[in-house]
């Protein structure tokens, strides 16, 4: 069966990890694209195959644009599924920037294990944004899973206990368990009251939890600066919302319970609660999401 995949050259890559985001389902808030996006730009990096949408896209669910020039069609843009290569001090990465695949799943992820495999990645790493309870005024906590244990253990990782709808980073993941491939998945939470993108503070925050997986030195300066400035707009915009202002200390109230959990403290008389509560919740919220769509 053909998989689509077009290779339009075979870059030659020192120590290099594939590290993927998918536009959709997967992306709340575009945080996961966006850091992909970034780790392109900032190395540099060269497109070397794609996979035609064709193969995996329902274009009525995810249709084609027509872009204009003059008020006269110039060209049609397709939903893509692009590989880049680019290069840091540390080592080479492999980025997959695409939109998610509406059909064959299966095929499509033993593409990116196939693609994973010639360039010779000793990983795959998804990035992935979803909503939540949680303030825009706090730092964004990434926690992350994976499919080999001893990843878990050294990489300071959880075993995913989530059970409910999945998209295909999930199902990747999947399949690169079955096939005995290491993989990592890392997922930032984005406030659900501010859901429209673009979300620095949840892009910054994957970036620098992959930093340290991949022991890759990231200057972040700039993306710090669009920090700040998003953190402003916001308290303006819900300024004179008193509803909403009273949302975001209860959310603050929460979180700062559960690190002084973590550290041993107890804030206040009331219960404070666990990580686990707090993760229940998060796969509370996606079962919930899943069923509405």
């Amino acid at each position: 069966m053909n998989d689509g995949l077009v290779w339009e050259r075979h870059p030659e890559l020192h120590d290099p990890l594939l590290v993927a985001a998918f536009e959709g389902w997967n992306d709340a808030g575009d945080a996961a694209t966006a850091a992909v996006d970034w780790l392109v730009q900032k190395s540099r990096a060269e497109r070397f195959a794609c996979v035609d949408s064709d193969e995996h896209v329902d274009y009525q669910s995810r249709r084609p644009r027509v872009e204009l020039a003059h008020g006269v069609a110039r060209s049609i843009s397709w939903p893509s599924h692009d590989y880049y290569a680019g290069s840091f001090r540390e080592r080479d990465l492999v980025m997959l920037r695409a939109v998610e695949p509406n059909i064959r799943w299966k095929e499509y992820c033993s593409t990116v294990m196939s693609v994973a495999t010639e360039t010779q990645c000793r990983m795959i790493v998804t990035f992935g944004a979803l909503l939540g309870d949680v303030p825009h005024t706090r730092q964004v906590r990434v926690p992350g899973t994976a499919t080999d244990p001893d990843l878990v253990s050294r990489l300071g990782l959880v075993p995913s206990r989530y059970e409910g709808p999945t998209g295909i980073v999930g199902v990747l993941h999947d399949a690169c368990r079955e096939a005995g491939f290491r993989s990592v998945s890392l997922w930032a939470p984005v406030p659900h009251y501010i859901a429209s993108p673009p979300n620095p503070p949840a892009t910054r925050a994957l970036l620098q939890r992959f930093s340290t997986l991949a022991g890759l030195r990231l200057e972040l300066d700039g993306l710090e600066q669009l920090v700040d400035m998003w953190r402003m707009q916001v308290d303006r915009a819900i300024a004179d919302n008193d509803e909403v202002k009273s949302y975001v200390r209860e959310l603050e109230a929460r979180v700062d319970a559960q690190e002084a959990e973590e550290k041993g403290v107890v804030l206040g008389e009331g219960p404070i609660p666990s990580a686990d509560d707090l993760v229940d919740e998060v796969e509370r919220f996606l079962r919930e999401q899943g069923d509405g769509s």
